[in-house]
């Protein structure tokens, strides 16, 4: 009886563990069911089909190819979502891609006044410090902003030998951008001249390492042209210039057009430049062009503004007056017409011999009448070309024999009068000589007079009539140094004088605010001018003073460059020491480096002690005359 107790109790409990076992194994399975169809469920709402779940146990297993490992990362989040991660095991694979490519290793240089700029992708391999070392040296004290970024991929072919001949070109092109691809480089840079243009051009050309595609585009300042000049002739050999300026190539185009239709041949062009008197100078051209094909020969000849025409012997004289009429009033604002019909000559002794020679107020020459021979034909366009200017006589002289054997005497003798004159004329003729016009030399009368004596005789016959006006009179009507100093300044403020970074060679926009400084001086007389150059507080002090002595020093050798009188001027270097801008910003900087041109003015008289004597007169009352 108590065996089968015992049994019993024994079978109970082994009766319990097996149900427990297998309530248990139900358990797990229910677990792990559960688990592989939630996350399987989830994994294919997401769009994810390609994921393969296992559960065993309570761990998951996800298996399979992922598109990308973005997409592996997403099945992972997603499986966390419906199970603890810490059951996740990740058995994922990422589906091989090809080899990402390299990407477009590029580089763009900025060199101006203010410094250098490099942005762009270079390869890991390639010396990056080694690149903005040699900008820095190229910039001076300018600024190098080094934008570059690197990636670690293969150097590509032509990539160092592009970038290196960049940057050797780039240390002679101060203005310029130069733009670098593996076996390719784009240079685009400004040069001071056409011939600098050409020379640099050249010198890259030649300078391109074999397998460089080398794209360049230089551009040169226009020539300035003064006076800008244009001179068309009409006449039996056909029509041509002898000087054409435009201002633009459109303006070029049209002058030219008119001057084909005037019948001009095809093989001419004009001289682009800059110092144009108006923007309608060509219209003004064209006009003056067609008017001379009108009349059917002659020539005009534009010095700035100043329009002369000169008909052909034997224009009708209606024809004549219409066309200049209609020309007057057809040409533009600022253009003056200056218009002459030389009078026809029918027989050599028709009438007494006369030669005249007239300067007009701009400066044209016009010689007409009768000369013995070709050879003093000759002599007399020369002497006037010296005396005038080649571009401004025009010689009209007729070849007539039986003159007087004094008649090369008489007319170089006259050219020599008009020389006295600011405009007027001279008429010779066998008898007399006679000189009218105007003049702002307050002897000119007694000059021509004593002229006229020495070389003709005294008992010569001639009249002179010429009057003195102050506003030509150089010296009379020439500014104060007051304003000379002003009228500086205000070039100066539109066109800083501006040099090349840690130099004192000028720029080429600077070297035309010289020339405009030069031609005020010219007219201001002797005065003491202290040329002043200053800097901004970057660099050592003493190489600010050094730099600022050496630019005004050089403003001083342009001056003379350009015939300046300059004993009574000092150049003196300040460097740093008087901003007149902050020099924390970089506006203030740039104002700061500047060339001042400032008026010494003499420095007040003191006043003089009385002597004795006038102590005594003054103490003596002017009532009485007696002392106090």
């Amino acid at each position: 009886m108590r065996l089968s107790a015992l049994f019993i109790v024994i079978a109970t409990f082994v009766g319990a563990a097996v149900i427990s076992l297998v309530a248990a194994g139900f358990s797990v399975t229910l677990i792990e069911d559960n688990s592989e169809i939630g996350v399987r469920d989830t994994l294919d709402a997401e769009g994810m089909p390609w994921a393969e779940v296992q559960a065993d146990g309570l761990q998951v297993t996800l298996s399979g190819v992922a598109p990308s490992e973005a997409v592996r990362f997403k099945a992972l989040s997603a499986a966390g979502s419906v199970v603890d991660a810490a059951r996740i095991i990740d058995n994922m694979e990422v589906k091989a891609v090809a080899d990402l490519a390299p990407p477009r290793f590029s580089v763009e240089v900025l060199r101006n006044d203010r410094g250098i700029s490099i942005i762009g992708l270079i390869p890991s391999a390639t010396d990056r410090a080694a690149i903005v070392e040699r900008l820095q040296k190229m910039a001076g004290s300018g600024d190098v902003t080094d934008l570059l970024e690197t990636a670690d991929y293969s150097v590509p072919d032509g990539w160092e030998e592009a970038l290196g001949f960049s940057l050797t070109a780039l240390k002679d092109l101060p203005r310029s951008k130069v733009s670098v691809t593996a076996g390719r480089v784009s240079i685009t840079a400004m040069t001071d001249s056409a011939e600098a243009k050409q020379e640099v051009e050249d010198t890259l050309t030649r300078a391109a390492p074999p397998g460089i595609q080398l794209v360049v585009a230089i551009s040169a300042p226009r020539p300035v042209i003064t006076p800008f000049t244009l001179r068309f002739v009409l006449d039996a050999d056909g029509a041509r210039f002898d000087a054409c300026s435009a201002d633009t190539e459109a303006s070029a185009d049209r002058i030219l057009a008119a001057a084909r239709i005037a019948g001009l041949g095809e093989n001419t062009g004009c001289t682009i430049g800059m110092g144009v008197p108006s923007p309608n100078w060509s219209k003004a051209a064209v006009q003056s062009i067609s008017a001379i094909a009108e009349l059917g020969g002659g020539s005009v000849t534009f010095s700035d503004a100043d329009v002369a025409l000169i008909a052909i012997e034997g224009t009708d004289q209606n024809i004549f007056d219409r066309v200049v009429g209609e020309l007057e009033a057809a040409l533009p604002d600022v253009f003056a017409l200056h218009a002459v019909l030389p009078v026809p000559e029918t027989g050599q002794n028709q009438g007494p011999p006369e030669f005249t020679a007239t300067l007009s107020p701009e400066g044209l020459v016009q010689l007409r009448g009768r000369l013995s021979d070709e050879n003093l034909r000759s002599v007399a366009d020369s002497y006037a070309q010296a005396r005038f200017g080649s571009a401004r006589v025009y010689t009209a002289a007729r070849i007539v024999s039986d003159l007087p054997p004094n008649w090369p005497l008489r007319v170089l003798t006259g050219l020599e009068a008009l020389s006295f004159l600011s405009n007027g004329y001279v008429t010779v003729t066998p008898d007399s000589i006679q000189v009218q016009g105007n003049t702002g030399n307050p002897d000119a009368n007694a000059a021509i007079a004593s002229l006229l004596a020495e070389k003709l005789g005294a008992a010569e016959d001639f009249k002179i009539d010429v009057a003195y006006q102050k506003k030509l009179d150089p010296v009379a009507s020439a500014p104060t140094p007051d304003e000379c100093e002003a009228e500086i300044k205000a070039i100066i403020d539109v066109a800083k004088i501006d040099f090349e970074p840690g130099s004192s060679q000028m720029n080429a926009a600077a070297l035309e605010t010289m020339d405009d400084i030069a031609e005020v001086l010219k007219k201001c007389g002797d005065m003491k001018i202290e040329i002043q150059g200053h800097t901004d507080s970057q660099g050592r002090e003493e190489m600010n003073q050094q730099l600022s002595q050496e630019r005004a020093q050089s403003v001083l050798d342009e001056l003379r460059a350009r015939r300046v009188l300059t004993s009574s001027f000092s150049a003196k270097g300040y460097g740093e020491t008087l901003p007149i801008a902050d020099n924390g910003t970089e506006e203030g900087r740039e104002t700061n480096r500047r060339i001042e041109f400032k008026l010494i003015r003499p420095a007040p008289a003191k006043a003089e002690q009385p002597t004795g004597l006038e102590r005594t007169e003054e103490e003596i009352t002017p009532e009485n005359g007696e002392t106090e």
